[in-house]
């Protein structure tokens, strides 16, 4: 089975790249499409209409992060919609799932799992706790299981890909929007990067406008945040999956968006 995960789309511009995502799945002949889309909604958030544009486009499950909260919708939009994940390891009586089988195009059944770290993050649940008993419930129905560790920290996505190595087929950082080029198979063969970038405007400051993110820094207040719109690249990872749940190949994308390398 192979699996396309779009990482974090950001904003309007990130959507633009969207329209493109159906076509990469037909090219790389993707049975499955995972994309973040936390920061899909002017950068914080996600909306039912913005929903739909993801599916549109041939994703077939959205996660998120810390971000996912913003729009007020979205305690509603995870309730009603079971293919947008919340972080699993959000205390019990979260709306929405943290994780959950899916079909893929080829039949199988694929597990999905979306973490929170908890490094420079609001306190959530021990994700490593949450990732040892949510593992054990996918497996009962499948063991391709691919998980979203959205962290800060290198070190506790690290961990998590070790944690989970030979239990799960993919380990895929999001969050920090830079992709890493750590893209590797665990000695047990679970794939594993600690970042898979953004899809987004990269004439930016990690998404945003450069001058109101450089003014934040330099005058310490207060600064609204607005998405950038110019260098829209999409980036991400495409993973082969054997029947043994083990991953066989892993490989970084940063494909720009033609029409977008300017403004």
């Amino acid at each position: 089975m192979r699996v396309l995960f779009i990482s974090d789309v950001v904003g309007s511009a990130g959507r633009s790249a969207l329209k493109k995502v159906a076509a990469l799945v037909a090219e790389l002949g993707a049975d499955f499409c995972i994309a973040n889309g936390e920061n899909a909604a002017g950068g914080f958030g996600i909306t039912g209409n913005i929903a739909e544009e993801f599916f549109a486009a041939d994703v077939d499950v959205i996660t998120s992060g810390n971000h996912l909260w913003d729009r007020k919708e979205a305690l509603e939009l995870v309730e009603q919609e079971r293919r947008i994940l919340r972080p699993a390891n959000y205390p019990p009586g979260v709306p929405g799932e943290g994780r959950g089988v899916f079909t893929a195009r080829d039949g199988s059944k694929v597990g999905v799992l979306n973490l929170l770290g908890r490094v420079f993050i609001k306190e959530v649940d021990c994700p490593f706790r949450c990732a040892e008993y949510a593992v054990q419930e996918l497996r009962r129905e499948t063991n391709q299981i691919i998980v979203d560790m959205h962290a800060e920290a290198t070190s506790e996505k690290v961990a998590m890909g070790w944690f989970l190595d030979g239990r799960v087929s993919a380990v895929i950082g999001t969050h920090t929007h830079v992709q890493t080029a750590d893209e590797t198979i665990l000695p047990r063969g679970t794939g594993y990067i600690t970042d898979a970038g953004m899809t987004g405007p990269f004439d930016s400051v990690i998404g945003i406008e450069k001058e109101a993110a450089m003014r934040r820094f330099l005058a310490q207040i207060p600064v609204r945040l607005t998405p950038a719109s110019g260098d829209v690249r999409i980036n991400g990872v495409v993973l082969d999956i054997g029947s043994d749940g083990l991953c066989s190949f892993i490989e970084r994308l940063s494909l720009p968006l033609e029409g977008h390398r300017e403004g």
